[in-house]
């Protein structure tokens, strides 16, 4: 890793810099935080720097292409990341979008389901706290020593529930517990959702937990 931007400076973001900056001292690491301060402790010698500010705010006006890009963004704030950039970049190019309700029958298929503000829909192979380091092997759960039931961003992209379309964004892990996507993913995951024919199920998700927007688009003064 060369660099990534952190989005939060709370205990997931705090522990994402930890690990990172451990497993790739050499990383330029950026960190943005409402609180300016909230690594203050980190050591000199790591190439951190610390933007104040809200991250999506940060994300909205720096994530374009055509502009620098870090190699890795790691979300760590409770909001579905990708689907809140996509919906201000739609904006921003002239599309309208309106939130929907992930259809029952979808919730009915997928795995210890809770639903969150705004609409999300929070899924999850597992019904127990995961440990923090938890290196995600490919087939077997680290805390019960069975197999996964499912890859959770593999079951998600198949979610068949017409008019809908289903698409992922595969959040991979970078350290234990600590998962990220580069740009290109949100990148090619708006040129999706701009071609989508439809209303769009919107997932983020590693192999254990996923989040679910539902939503759907269609250009200004249609």
């Amino acid at each position: 890793m060369d660099s990534c931007w952190i989005l939060g400076a709370g205990r997931f973001g705090r522990k994402a810099l930890a690990a990172l900056s451990r497993k790739y001292p050499e990383a330029a690491i950026t960190i943005i935080d409402r609180d300016g301060n909230a690594v203050s402790d980190a050591p000199a010698a790591l190439r951190i720097t610390v933007v104040r500010g809200e991250a999506m705010d940060y994300m909205a006006e720096h994530l374009k292409p055509g502009q620098p890009v870090p190699e890795w963004i790691v979300p760590a704030i409770p909001v579905h990341v990708a689907y809140e950039w996509i919906i201000r970049r739609l904006a921003a190019e002239g599309f309208r979008a309106a939130p929907l309700a992930v259809p029952e029958p979808v919730l009915q298929r997928l795995p210890n389901v809770f639903r969150g503000e705004g609409g999300a829909i929070y899924a999850s192979n597992a019904d127990f706290l995961c440990p923090d380091n938890c290196p995600e092997p490919e087939a077997i759960c680290t805390h019960t020593g069975k197999p996964r039931p499912c890859s959770l961003y593999e079951k998600l992209g198949e979610v068949s529930a017409p008019p809908f379309r289903a698409i992922v964004v595969r959040s991979v892990q970078l350290a234990p517990g600590v998962g990220g996507y580069r740009p290109e993913a949100l990148f090619d995951t708006l040129a999706a959702v701009r071609k989508a024919a439809g209303p769009v199920l919107l997932s983020t998700a590693c192999r254990c937990h996923g989040v679910m927007h539902a939503f759907e688009v269609w250009a200004a003064g249609c």
